[in-house]
């Protein structure tokens, strides 16, 4: 088996010590190009590489997301560090091991079969030889092939993968140590750059005498578009930007059409057939349709956007940043500042707030970058406004998705189609060449834009069209996109990508097939998946919530099933709603099969957390957009879940030890929303399309 096919991040680090390093006292140091943003992704990589190497994972310390001294790895994101770093690591470590033990086979002139490890020690014949795995690799080459050496272990043989070792990096955030936002550095100076109201706007006057007379000790930096400040404390930079902001104006675009889910519905591009199957158009029977809008969502991390540069004196850059993305990150900064991003900018990252999801973590590099370069040598802190975050990060796509069934005589679904209409989805930095951050624009000279009608392709999950493809044994299937190539308001990854809207229609859909069947939802899902860990799901589930439960009257529960990106984690979840003048959310139920689970309580977390996040979205969030703008500016614009209103949640766990892991991070978003709309119109006999499911969207409903 080639690298590229375990894991490409083999192939880009195909070294042993490209991923891992030992040290004299015991200690050994991970290296690995994936990041921390609260999924508890580097605790289950050290229990994979410990349990490689019959090493105490106390005795682990982690390089992550480090581009001088760790992998090169594509970003966090889609889910994938498990199965793409985890593997990579399993891998490197088992060859390492295979390494080491061959040479103390060779000092003790002994049998590979007659030697093994307790915590680091080599023995021979159950007996403590002396040796060490770090006194060996003093004298073993490392930098060898990782897959010439490599022989992971049997599934059976592991002792940490499967339990729930506790995380590594809580003690060092319950003290609010580590965190970007906290970080200050010695002889640290503060910055803000003045915002322009939307990516398409261009700065017409600033007035900078008179900002400098009210600020006399207040750096000013100019560049096209761009004014900035700089200054020795946070408080005096927040004086002076709020200052400038005042004293700038703005070109006056035209204006794009008020509704954005008109604009979508009225798209005529040539669309993406991203699957056909069957013949659509010839299947007769009874049809069932609806159309799903979502709105605009925000990040909406608690801690707002931050980044600390340093741009020295022989044009080398430094940056601390909680980008999900810190080898992109190093490439956009390459292209907006013509330096080499391997070997001229080290990105080093810092954990955050977390976003699942590129929100303005990358934006607020750029900032910090910009106004340092005015100052060389010293950092330079950038700390987004609240505002700023709201208003300048990228915004997870508003779409309108169609859905259509057509139910046979037999009462087995015949056909379906799904249509997806978006803005793209993934417009990281970086990628293809682009910087791909806003404030690059709006430099002189400008930076090019990527060509907005790039999405995430069907190989990669799909963007718009995540999960629009069915799961389900279906003879006729015809799933396309269309994206909106150009649009003032800028969009990127926010966790689950299309996946959550398309779900929401397709096991909306499934649930009003079955209603027009005259069967019940779990049954007549389970009568169309071929697919056995699904279908042992959907049934789970519906047992966990005591399925059918109430059912009208202002209660019942609402069931939905999905594989995230149809080749990744399986879940089903089930909702009880109580709707009185709002939905409230009583209780979840999950089952999840992520194959082999390396760390239970770890998967638990992410999928209580993405129920969390998905129920906030379905039932409260949603960005106001006033011509080319966000309008939303704070937290009395933008509601999210309270903790008082977070429900019970359940979930069980189906542990598949033989089979390989799967990322599960977003795999509950999708299914939790849609779950929640069906929970709701069994609750009232109506199907809410619009989202978010207020009390005003719930009234226009039963108005209409």
């Amino acid at each position: 088996m080639s690298a590229q096919t375990i894991s490409p991040s083999l192939t880009d680090n195909p070294l042993c010590s490209d991923w891992l390093t030992f040290e004299a006292d015991g200690r050994v140091t991970l290296k690995t190009g994936k990041v921390e943003i609260g999924q508890g992704i580097l605790t289950a990589l050290v229990q994979i590489a410990a349990d490689e190497l019959d090493i105490s994972p106390d005795r682990f310390d982690v390089i992550s997301g480090h581009t001088a001294l760790g992998p090169v790895e594509a970003g966090t994101s889609s889910s994938l560090s498990i199965e793409v770093s985890g593997k990579a690591i399993r891998h490197a470590a088992s060859a390492v091991r295979k390494l080491l033990l061959t040479e103390a086979g060779t000092l003790l002139q002994a049998e590979m079969s007659n030697l093994s490890v307790v915590d680091g020690a080599v023995h021979v014949g159950g007996r403590d030889s002396s040796l060490t795995l770090s006194s060996l690799a003093s004298s073993v080459d490392l930098g060898q092939s990782v897959m010439e050496f490599a022989s992971p272990k049997q599934p059976g043989e592991r002792r940490l993968v499967g339990t729930s070792m506790p995380r590594i990096d809580l003690l060092h955030k319950a003290v609010g140590e580590h965190f970007i936002q906290n970080i200050a550095l010695p002889g640290m100076r503060h910055g803000r750059i003045v915002q322009p109201p939307s990516g398409v706007r261009r700065l017409v006057t600033f007035d900078e005498a008179a900002l400098a007379s009210k600020f006399p000790d207040v750096t000013i930096v100019r560049n096209g578009s761009i004014v900035g400040v700089i200054a020795e404390t946070e408080a005096v930079v927040i004086k002076a930007i709020e200052l400038a902001a005042k004293l700038v104006t703005w070109n006056e675009p035209e204006p794009p059409p008020k509704n954005i889910f008109g604009t979508l519905r009225a798209l005529d591009n040539a669309p993406e057939v991203t699957a056909d199957k069957g013949d659509v158009a010839a299947v007769t029977g009874k049809k069932i349709s609806l159309t799903v809008t979502k709105p605009y969502i925000a990040h909406a991390s608690i801690a707002p956007s931050c980044a600390i540069a340093t741009w020295t004196a022989s044009d080398k850059i430094e940056v601390l940043s909680h980008t999900q993305s810190p080898h992109g990150l190093a490439d956009g900064l390459g292209v907006v500042f013509g330096l080499d991003g391997m070997n001229d900018i080290t990105v080093i990252h810092k954990p955050g707030a977390g976003t699942y999801g590129h929100s303005g973590q990358d934006d607020a590099a750029l900032d910090a970058v910009l106004l340092a370069k005015s100052v060389p040598g010293v950092p330079v802190r950038v700390l987004w406004s609240r505002a700023d975050d709201f208003q300048s990060s990228p915004a997870g796509c508003a779409m309108v998705v169609h859905a259509e069934g057509v139910l046979g005589d037999d009462g087995r679904i015949a056909s379906i189609s799904m249509e997806s209409l978006s803005q793209p989805h993934a417009q990281r930095p970086g990628r293809g060449g682009f910087a791909e951050m806003t404030n690059a624009a709006l430099l002189d000279p400008p930076l090019p834009v990527t060509p907005v009608s790039a999405d995430v392709p069907p190989a990669r999950g799909g963007g718009a069209d995540r999960n629009a493809t069915p799961l389900y044994a279906i003879p006729n299937v015809h799933v396309q996109k269309r994206i909106l190539q150009k649009w003032p308001v800028r969009t990127s990854a926010l966790r689950g990508l299309g996946g959550y809207a398309n779900l929401y229609a397709l096991e909306g859909l499934m649930d009003e097939l079955a209603e027009a069947a005259g069967q019940c939802p779990v049954a007549f899902r389970v009568a169309h998946l071929e697919d056995k860990r699904a279908a042992y799901l959907i049934e789970r589930v519906a047992e966990m919530a005591g399925w059918p439960g109430p059912s009208g009257e202002g209660e019942a529960i609402g069931v939905a099933v999905s594989q995230y990106k149809n080749k990744s984690a399986y879940s089903a979840v089930a909702v009880r709603v109580r709707l009185d003048e709002e939905v409230r959310l009583l209780n979840v139920y999950a089952a999840v099969d992520s194959g082999e689970a390396v760390n239970p309580d770890g998967i638990r977390n992410q999928i209580e957390g993405s129920i969390i996040q998905a129920a906030s979205w379905t039932l409260k969030e949603a960005l106001a957009i006033d011509g080319d703008r966000i309008a939303t500016d704070g937290w009395d614009a933008y509601p999210i879940l309270k903790f008082s209103e977070i429900p019970e949640i359940e979930v069980e766990l189906v542990d598949r030890p033989e089979l390989p892991s799967l990322g599960v991070g977003e795999t509950a978003v999708g299914t939790t929303g849609a779950a929640i709309g069906n929970a709701v119109k069994r609750a009232i006999g109506l199907r809410l399309l619009d989202l978010p499911l207020t009390r005003d969207a719930i009234q226009a409903a039963i108005n209409k």
